[in-house]
């Protein structure tokens, strides 16, 4: 009768351990590249964007209602995920280069941060031209506030996105809150409702820039009410 040495079947186990955690961990990085895991997203309603409460950055700062800044011509704001990311630098000039279009179309473009640490939204300032308001209670980022964590540096779109951004030239820092995710709004004049919604679904997750304008073109301006 054969024996198998106790020193083989170590190895066969150790062997079929490997080859299971490999295959688990194959499996989980595929799994981590579909939108299996990522944040269910809830849209908002107009009237839980209009009551956010947004504060100007300055040093007399003032306190006011998210509705004035689409009431009269509507508008286009970006619910910005770090001033300091090199990905959201990259997505403001993206936004910054419609301005001219928006400008014809008498359609403000503005942007929200979740904090103010040090000179971070001045540093912003340079790839951002439309202006940017304190939203510390997050409203643009709900209702569901979504989060990114460890997940994003396993996933294939995001590396893509990094290798995009700094081909480009965009350079960011680490400071600041980065794990709750952004997004682009299009929102029309007094009523007229959202009429562009697009959440960042993981890291650089950019707003399409043709549906961004086509959706400003559908805003009614107050005088044709």
């Amino acid at each position: 009768m054969w024996i198998v040495p106790e020193s083989e079947i170590f190895s066969m186990g150790l062997w079929s351990f490997s080859i299971g955690a490999l295959g688990a961990a194959v499996a989980g990085i595929i799994l981590a590249n579909t939108d299996y895991f990522l944040s269910k997203t809830e849209k908002a309603s107009l009237e839980y964007l209009g009551n956010a409460d947004l504060q100007t950055i300055s040093d007399e700062s003032r306190t006011f209602k998210a509705k004035e800044l689409w009431e009269r011509n509507g508008a286009v704001i970006m619910a910005v995920r770090r001033p300091g990311c090199f990905l959201c630098r990259e997505e403001a000039a993206g936004l910054s280069s419609l301005k001219s279009d928006l400008d014809q179309l008498e359609i403000p473009l503005y942007a929200v941060v979740k904090e103010k640490i040090g000179t971070e939204v001045e540093e912003f300032q340079p790839y951002f031209t439309g202006e940017i308001f304190l939203d510390d209670k997050k409203r643009f980022y709900g209702p569901q506030k979504r989060k990114m964590m460890f997940l994003g540096l396993i996933r294939l779109g995001v590396w893509q996105n990094f290798r995009r951004a700094w081909k480009a030239g965009f350079e960011g820092n680490l400071e600041g809150e980065g794990l709750i995710l952004g997004g682009v709004f299009v929102i029309g004049s007094g009523n007229q409702g959202i009429l562009l919604e697009h959440r960042e679904k993981e890291f650089g997750d950019k707003a399409n820039l043709t549906a961004i304008l086509e959706a400003a073109k559908k805003i009614k301006q107050s005088g044709s009410h």
